[in-house]
């Protein structure tokens, strides 16, 4: 009976200390675990924290490798984030956004007065310069804003009239509501009065155009100029990203990312991903897309 007592107790002993080695390595680990979390960022307070939502952009075809880069980065790093782009041209854009249907109207040019007063907001987000473009065989390779607003209007037909050879001009451009074809003819002071041969849906179309017809002319956004085809230089100016920040070059313009009423009033996730583009990684996106930031 006496030696039964004291295995009772013994084997109680020892499930006591069992139990309080195992309680006492538990909190441990849950210690670790947290720690864990905190350090590497995966702390579960965090995640229920983190931000959501969707962010809907339509607008310019010049600024679809702008918008896709962006959403892209953005969406990893914010994981509860969907981003959606459509690329219809600027003026859709803008009425898209105008009509509620999109959070962010993305337009290569200037926002009209007509569309301020409907409530859009310019927000501008980079800068891009418009390449003169010719087939790479063309000799002329310096041009006027006054001869290129010739040949434009139709006053110049031939490239002999610029002192190249005998070859007719064969005018490419956009389509009406293209951003690029507004801010072009802005510039040149030629809205309404151009004579285009060949009026194309995309940047990507024109450059394939005049690479491949002898004698055209066309014009698409720095970043998208290729060696199919040869960038002029206008009134002796390359069309380089130094001299568009310095002012020299003339054809330049606005990527503005468009929002109704300001970016203070927006959804969190669009508030986010407007901070995020003035963040030196989001600089480094808009400048690996071949834009210049805006400072």
């Amino acid at each position: 009976m006496k030696t039964k007592k004291i295995l009772s107790l013994l084997c109680a002993a020892v499930l006591g200390a069992a139990v309080l080695t195992g309680c006492g390595q538990s909190a441990e680990e849950t210690g670790n675990v947290r720690e864990t979390e905190i350090a590497t960022g995966t702390d579960s307070t965090t995640e229920e924290a983190s931000l959501s939502g969707t962010i809907t952009m339509a607008g310019s075809t010049s600024m679809e490798k702008l918008a896709n880069a962006v959403a892209e980065a953005f969406m990893e790093k914010n994981q509860g984030v969907t981003v959606t782009a459509e690329f219809t041209g600027s003026s859709a854009g803008i009425e898209s956004l105008i009509a509620g249907s999109v959070e962010i109207g993305n337009s290569s040019r200037k926002l009209k007065e007509e569309e301020i007063a409907n409530g859009a907001v310019e927000n501008i987000v980079a800068i891009d310069g418009i390449a003169v473009v010719t087939d790479t065989a063309n000799a002329v390779t310096d041009i006027t804003k006054e001869d290129l607003a010739k040949i434009y209007t139709g006053e110049y037909t031939n490239w002999k009239d610029l002192g190249g050879k005998d070859e007719p001009i064969v005018v490419v451009g956009r389509e009406a509501g293209s951003g690029t074809r507004s801010a072009f003819e802005e510039l040149l002071e030629i809205e309404d009065a151009c004579k285009y041969a060949n009026e194309l849906d995309s940047t990507g179309a024109v450059i394939a155009k005049v690479a491949s017809t002898p004698g055209a002319i066309g014009y698409a956004s720095l970043d998208a100029i290729d060696d199919t085809v040869v960038a002029m230089a206008v009134e002796g100016v390359a069309a380089t990203e130094e001299n568009i920040k310095s002012g020299s070059y003339v054809l330049s313009r606005p990527f503005v990312m468009a929002t109704m009423g300001a970016i203070s009033e927006q959804s969190a996730a669009v508030q986010e991903l407007f901070a995020y583009l003035q963040t030196e990684e989001g600089k480094e996106i808009i400048k690996a897309v071949g834009l210049i930031t805006v400072d």
